[in-house]
């Protein structure tokens, strides 16, 4: 099996595909194959105080999580703006996390200085385990796994192994990254330091109500995430790209979108979809009208709607 390599960015290291991206991608949307993530970080969280102690920091509701549930949670700024993701479950003894690539080593420096009397343990534990995403909906009985399924599984579910059984887990028909992310941002599912930026607010980005709950108690930054959910017209909002399909390059992530003279906003996860051709994912201002062509560089792109311009009260009305 061929294997190509990503060089660059934050999947540097990781299979970007085996040969053929596109025959990956048709697989995978027909439910068999497998990713393997392995890059990604994985971060556990025990002891009794855990669920708890996440629920008072984090945006999300998990005192009551039941083993095998699944979560998103983010660690918010004072002022509401992203600073990390977890995407969790728990095991009913231990919550386990993976995050972006590179991420754990600050995400547990945080955890730990929030910890005071707090009975919890929080480890890096990605040099002992990685992530394997799946399409199909529900795990396998794998001994020693953890599955997560959670709203952003892309229809699938991840499950996090000892690295030693990575291989077994991801068995012998394999996908690359490129067929993943693919999949991802025709799904409309925003990755974090990719599709974002420091002044990212999770209203921006579709995530009320997979990443953020709106009925618990306070959190670091809730204010900001409440105001701009009450009054609606957050900053900016995220599109699904359309490029333009001459052009034989794609943009890089952090690339100016603008509309006429005007700048709109920048380019995040770009790729070439099976079906679809060229996309990407944009954050742009949010009175960049809906149906204004947009360009970088040269390339020419359509917007489709994923973030409401005047989302408030309604979370998401077009989910992919």
């Amino acid at each position: 099996m061929t294997e190509v390599r990503n060089e660059t960015g934050p999947d540097a290291g990781a299979v970007w595909h085996y040969g053929d991206p596109m025959r990956e991608q048709r697989e995978l949307a027909a439910g068999r194959g497998a990713v393997d993530l392995s890059h990604r970080d994985v971060v556990t969280i025990s002891g009794p105080d855990r669920l708890e102690w996440l629920h008072s920091l984090t945006t999300q509701h998990v005192t009551e999580l039941s083993a095998g549930d699944a979560t998103t949670a983010l660690l918010l700024s004072p002022k509401g703006h992203i600073e990390h993701v977890m995407y969790g479950v728990d095991d009913g003894e231990t919550f386990w996390a993976h995050t972006e690539p590179g991420a754990a080593a600050a995400l547990v420096e945080f955890l730990n200085s929030m910890r005071f009397l707090m009975q919890v343990e929080v480890t890096d534990r990605s040099d002992e385990y990685g992530v394997v995403w799946r399409p199909t909906p529900s795990a396998d009985d794998l001994t020693g796994t953890v599955a997560r399924r959670g709203q952003d599984s892309l229809g699938g579910h991840e499950v996090i192994a000892p690295l030693v059984d990575v291989p077994a887990v991801l068995g012998d028909q394999r996908a690359g990254t490129w067929a993943y992310e693919a999949l991802r941002i025709a799904a409309g599912v925003p990755r974090f330091g990719v599709d974002t930026d420091h002044r990212a607010l999770p209203n921006e980005l579709g995530l009320l109500g997979v990443a953020v709950h709106l009925d618990k108690g306070c959190y670091r930054g809730q204010e900001t995430v409440a105001r701009v959910h009450n009054l609606g017209k957050p900053p900016r909002r995220l599109v699904l790209l359309h490029l333009d399909g001459s052009v034989e390059t794609l943009p890089e992530p952090g690339d100016e979108l603008r509309s006429g003279d005007r700048p709109a906003g920048f380019v995040g996860s770009t790729s070439r979809h099976h079906e679809l051709g060229p996309i990407g994912l944009g954050l742009i201002k949010r009175n960049t009208p809906v149906d204004a062509e947009l360009v970088t560089g040269v390339i020419a792109c359509a917007q489709e709607v994923l973030v409401d311009p005047d989302i408030g009260l309604h979370v998401r009305p077009k989910l992919r």
